[in-house]
């Protein structure tokens, strides 16, 4: 699984013009499934996003954590964070799951952050959305389950 973590000021998801959803100061999280993944691994990275100390404390150190802050998340699908470039002009998404095997677990990512705490909006599974955003420092971190789990997988 992995997860590109962009700390805001506000970001929003658009389908077919309209707002299907949008936050207040958190992080956009766009989310990629790996074929493969599971259950445990969605709630593993909940629990880490929702840890993950990222945001200024009174002195200006990455101190806090979106819980701490009481930061909102908005969760877009994004199975092209399994692109694989190496070869040719073309993207190859050969790692990437399947639309049924990556819907119930970004849906699982999204529930697990809630039972933490954190007011989570979600992007529409599957369709063309257009996401803006105001990103705040900028501050922008990869998540790698396979990397940050030990297991040298990329």
């Amino acid at each position: 699984m992995r997860v590109l973590l962009q700390r805001v000021s506000r970001a929003s998801v658009t389908v077919d013009g309209q707002i299907v959803g949008a936050i207040g100061p958190g992080l956009l999280l766009l989310v990629g499934i790996r074929r493969g993944d599971d259950q445990a691994t969605a709630e593993w990275m909940a629990q880490k996003v929702a840890n993950l100390r990222i945001f200024e404390d009174e002195a200006g150190k990455m101190n806090r954590s979106v819980l701490d802050v009481g930061g909102q998340a908005l969760v877009v699908s994004q199975f092209t964070l399994y692109a694989d470039v190496r070869k040719g002009r073309r993207p190859s998404f050969v790692e990437a799951a399947a639309p049924e095997e990556a819907r119930p677990l970004v849906d699982a990512f999204a529930d697990a952050l809630r039972q933490l705490g954190v007011p989570v909006e979600t992007g529409v599974f599957g369709a063309h959305m257009d996401v803006e955003l105001v990103n705040d420092g900028p501050v922008t971190i990869w998540l790698d389950s396979a990397e940050l789990r030990g297991t040298g997988e990329d």
